[in-house]
This record gives C-alpha cells, sequence and structure tokens, in this order.
C-alpha cells in the first residue's frame, strides 16, 4: 500500500470517529461558510462550495445546518467571517507539517498551534519553509464495491486523471486542481460510486523515520486535528506497516 493510500485510509478512520461525536460538523461548516462568502452561495456556480456540501453530505451533516451555513455566509454575519491560514512546522525527525485552518481570531489559533508544536517536541516554522514540499492534488475517491480495480483505473486514465491508486480500500484517483471537477463528473457518468472528491495538499517526497518517532508525529497530527480550527493536516513521512496496523485499528 502506498504511503499516500496509508494516510488516507487513517484520516477516513479518524474523519469517521469525528463525525460519530459531531466534531467534523463544525469543521465542514466553515468550509461552506467560507466557500459561500467567497464565490456565492448557488452551489451550480460555485464549485468550491459544490464540493464542500458534497463533503458535508458525505458524514451526515443535516440540510437544515448546510443551508444555515450557506445563509450566515452570503448574509454578511460577523459570525461567519473566518480566515484561512496555512501554518508550517516540523514534528519529531524534522517531518515536514502543513496544518490548514480557518480561524476568527488569528493570534489564538497561531498560540494554540504554536503550543501544540513544543509540547510534541517540534516547532512551528515560518512562511515557506516546508510549504514547498507538498503540492496541491485533485483526489477523487471511488468505493470499489467489487469492481475490477484495473477496469476503474483505465476509466479514470480516459476521464483525464494523472494517476489512480487501487491499493488499500477505497481506489484514489489523483488530478490536477483544475481538472477535478471534470474527471469526477466523468467517473460519475461512467457509474462509478464517488466517496469524496477535494483538493488536498500532498507531499512531493516523502522521508522515513524511526517507528518511534512516526508515534510521536501522529500523536501531533492528532492533537492539531482535534482543535477546533484545524481544517486539515499535511506531513511528508512514510508510515511502516506495523504503526499503520496500529493507527488504522485504534
Amino acid at each position: 500500500m502506498s504511503g499516500h493510500s496509508k494516510w488516507s485510509q487513517i484520516k477516513r478512520q479518524k474523519g469517521a470517529n469525528d463525525a460519530k461525536r459531531g466534531a467534523v460538523f463544525t469543521k465542514v461548516g466553515r468550509e461552506i461558510a467560507i466557500a459561500a462568502r467567497a464565490g456565492g452561495g448557488d452551489p451550480d456556480a460555485n464549485y468550491r462550495l459544490r464540493l464542500a456540501i458534497e463533503k458535508a453530505r458525505a458524514v451526515n451533516m443535516p440540510a437544515d445546518n448546510i443551508k444555515r451555513a450557506i445563509d450566515r455566509a452570503v448574509g454578511g454575519g460577523a459570525a461567519d467571517q473566518y480566515e484561512e491560514i496555512v501554518y508550517e512546522g516540523y514534528g519529531p525527525g524534522g517531518a515536514a507539517i502543513l496544518v490548514e485552518t480557518a480561524t476568527d481570531n488569528r493570534n489564538r489559533t497561531a498560540a494554540d498551534i504554536r503550543s501544540l508544536f513544543t509540547k510534541a517536541g517540534g516547532q512551528l516554522a515560518g512562511a515557506g519553509a516546508v510549504a514547498w514540499q507538498f503540492e496541491p492534488r485533485g483526489v477523487v475517491a471511488i468505493n470499489a464495491d467489487g469492481r475490477d480495480p484495473d477496469e476503474v483505473a483505465l476509466a479514470a486514465i480516459d476521464a483525464g486523471a494523472e494517476d489512480v491508486d487501487t491499493d488499500g480500500g477505497p481506489i484514489e484517483v489523483l488530478t490536477t486542481p483544475g481538472d477535478l471537477e471534470a474527471v469526477r463528473r466523468q467517473l460519475e457518468a461512467a457509474g462509478l460510486p464517488i466517496e469524496s472528491a477535494e483538493v488536498a495538499m500532498q507531499a512531493r517526497n516523502t522521508i522515513e523515520l524511526d517507528p518511534g518517532q512516526v508515534r510521536q508525529n501522529l500523536r501531533l497530527i492528532e492533537n492539531l486535528e482535534d482543535h477546533d480550527d484545524v481544517q486539515r493536516v499535511t506531513a511528508n513521512f512514510e508510515i511502516p506497516e506495523e504503526v499503520f496496523a496500529e493507527a488504522a485499528s485504534a
């Protein structure tokens, strides 16, 4: 299983746990609000909002909650004036970590993120310190559902995908950010069940750490993702099989 697939599976497990306790609604609600404020409240005309709504539906966010988040954002409510800030830092062993946040108080968020890095034995870095090690990719997750992975991969390539990862759980189709919507629509038209579609950061290259450092970094990432202001976290270290098994079953 590739490193990216391992990350995705752990994050899906984490997302499922978050959904059970409702924590994910806060994060998805902010994503909807930011998208609606930036591009308007019509998902047909606002691609980013459409992706955010699909993510909300995937975690069973009630339709009323989605509508309220959009209405407050386009209505100019002060409570929805979130600012997107990306923090960069180093985890134990020198792992590069990107922390994407949506906050209404940048001073509070910066202090909290710095504290989490420091407590974990890492450090917050300046803008540009590690961002160059990552790139945005469109990621479409498809439920294999007994389908031949090779056939799904061929359909994805025909739809314009750059790469396809058939290892592990859902099949992941990778695209350029600009091609994500077109590829998603073609895959949907081909009758393939889309679990999710989003633009996410991905490490250009990964590094190997010892298992103890990997566990430390995973704990740091979990603590970061538990923060209400944090939308997503991305890192560049490989996860050994034994640590992956622990994390995936936690």
